[in-house]
């Protein structure tokens, strides 16, 4: 692995900060929390109420407690985190990835409440974040963004005349988004209307801004990333590209650095991009490539930490997390770009607590054991241990298992072995399916590219095993009875809902019905939309397994929803028979 170029900073020159409130959680939280005790910082850690006994608490100086379960109560309140920061005596903010990261009146209120902003200008994570003025800044900078619009979407009218005069299918995103959300892949005017409505809903829970515009959506493109460091002295950098291309639902699973066969120009075109909105920090700027016509194109610059910074720190040598907090500190890089230099290859898989069996549903539950692995070029960045438990409420990224090789072979053989030494039991997770990604003929000749997991590689047969063991243990009159909690399997890998043995539309996951179509009464054909359930990212569509008549419908939107209840009831000629009192099949 490389050597870092730059020392270690004395403690004493870390002014004009000594205690940093990280507002996140989970394995961002743990790295964050780390970089600051090994470089002589105070790190404060937040947690909701599932959170209290998590790891990020337990690795940080202090911990303060913030709220309930839900986003909206705890990480996503602005005035919460600001209170914690008081009260545990804080004097700086790193946001971390994701959350309030990229929210540029969160990185204002920090700084109006006399902290730090451990990021860049919110000037800058303002322009960046409308992916329609990124367009435009790029644009003047001398950078060709994806072909797309430079509005916002009115309706779908508007996404049909796209698609006829640029070719389909056409990509519906949000305007404020990120992370792979609020993202639809539309493929032909029959599919406008649902698309935009999906991509518009997801976006105003996301990110507050239903706005939607359009790109092409290439085929088979790959998805290529430069990180840049800038500080507020006039240097700004990059450290190299990352190949991004293995993603599901449009998020990434593994990713890489340096980005195979990638032409050198899109590190110029991420420096340009930097300059064009005044960055200052650590940030990535995004592409498209298309191997098969060498055309390359802007995506999105995202103004923060990303969670795959860790690849471009083993094959640099330089700390991202380190970097952000001497630029914080008003110091310079220290670094000229003849300084950095790229050595051996590294790749990064994404041990996320899903079933890639079942269309990658998240999986939520204690974990009963937890092996991470070691040995030689190995890292791991985890946020959870054995005996910690995934919450249905967050992300459900458990840690992420890196491994640096001399060349990008090497590297491939080292992480498949780490992934075959990791365990995951308790809940369900990606690590079969990324065994069988790096195994793949496509992977290892670098051949895939952005839906080539979800195109080709097919996971059905590793769907996680039902446990056959009792959920819980009632004792009665001193005798215990096992209990055995119903869980339905969905019928369809994409997610679509399922039912039991007579028309009871089932949540295959806990999570939040975000839409109801269904009302009591409606008569509605086979396959018909009733619901939405969203959880850790990801919407589910509850569909009508038969056309028959909706009886009940047992939740409203808006509503939590455990995994295994019935939501909608549906009457086609068949027995239903009764439900429980707690609304399980």
């Amino acid at each position: 692995m490389a050597t870092a170029p730059v020392p270690p900073d004395p403690v004493p020159r870390w002014r004009p900060f000594d205690a940093v409130l990280v507002a996140n959680r989970g394995e961002i939280a743990v790295r964050v929390l780390r970089a600051c005790r090994e470089a002589g910082l105070a790190g404060i850690a937040v947690y909701s109420e599932p959170d209290a006994g998590a790891l990020h608490v337990r690795e940080a100086a202090r911990a303060v407690a913030i709220g309930g379960a839900a986003v909206t109560e705890s990480y996503l309140d602005a005035g919460r985190l600001l209170a914690a920061a008081r009260e545990a005596g804080a004097d700086a903010v790193h946001p971390g990835y994701g959350l309030l990261s990229e929210n540029a009146a969160f990185a204002r209120a920090v700084t109006a409440a006399g902290l730090v902003w451990i990021g860049p200008p919110a000037a800058a994570i303002e322009q960046m974040g409308d992916k329609l003025a990124a367009r435009r800044a790029v644009l003047a900078a001398g950078v060709e963004p994806v072909p797309g619009t430079a509005e916002p979407v009115s309706g779908p009218d508007e996404v049909v005349a796209f698609g006829e005069a640029h070719g389909w299918p056409v990509a519906v995103k949000a305007a404020a988004g990120g992370g792979g959300r609020g993202i639809r892949v539309v493929r032909g005017p029959g599919e406008a209307a649902e698309a935009l409505a999906a991509a518009a809903r997801e976006a105003a829970a996301a990110f507050g801004d239903a706005a939607c515009y359009l790109e092409r959506f290439f085929e088979r493109a790959r998805h290529v990333e430069v990180q840049v460091l800038a500080d507020a002295h006039g240097t700004i950098l990059h450290l190299g590209e990352r190949d991004c291309s293995v993603q599901r639902r449009h998020q990434k699973l593994v990713e890489e650095s340096p980005a195979p066969a990638v032409r050198d120009r899109l590190a110029g075109w991420a420096v340009a991009a930097a300059k064009a909105c005044g960055y200052v920090g650590a940030g990535t700027v995004e592409f498209l490539w298309e191997p098969a016509s060498g055309g390359a194109w802007f995506l999105e610059m995202n103004t923060r930490l990303q969670v795959e910074h860790p690849v471009t720190e083993l094959v640099t040598g330089i700390d991202v997390v380190r970097a952000q907090l001497r630029v914080a500190a008003g110091r310079p890089l220290g670094l000229a770009q003849e300084d950095v230099r790229l050595a051996g290859h590294a790749v990064e898989a994404r041990v996320n607590a899903e079933d890639p069996g079942r269309g990658f549903l998240p999986t939520a539950g204690p974990i009963t054991r937890l092996v991470w692995p070691g040995g030689p070029g190995v890292r791991v960045d985890a946020g959870y241990e054995t005996g910690d438990v995934v919450s249905p409420y967050y992300d459900d990224l458990l840690g992420k298992v890196l491994a640096w090789g001399r060349d990008r072979a090497e590297a491939v053989r080292r992480l498949a072995a780490a992934l075959a030494a990791t365990r995951v039991e308790g809940v369900a997770s990606t690590v079969p399916a990324l065994e069988r990604i790096l195994a793949s003929a496509d992977f290892v000749r670098a051949a895939h590219w952005t839906t080539w997991l979800e195109q080709t590689v097919d996971l059905a047969d590793l769907a996680a095993p039902d446990p056959g063991e009792p959920d819980f243990t009632v004792t009665v009159a001193g005798v215990p009875w096992p209990v055995r909690l119903y869980r339905h399997r969905p019928a369809d890998l994409a997610g679509a809902g399922a039912w039991g043995d007579a028309g009871r539309v089932v949540s295959p996951l806990a999570g939040t019905l975000v839409r109801v179509e269904a009302t009591p009464g409606q008569a509605v054909a086979a396959g018909e939309l009733l619901a939405v359930v969203e959880a850790m990212k990801m919407e589910t569509p509850l569909r009508a397994p038969f056309a028959g008549t909706v009886i009940a419908v047992q939740y409203a939107a808006g509503d939590a929803v455990p995994a295994g209840h019935v939501v909608v009831v549906l009457d086609g000629g068949r027995d239903a028979g009764p439900l429980s009192e707690d609304g399980r099949a």
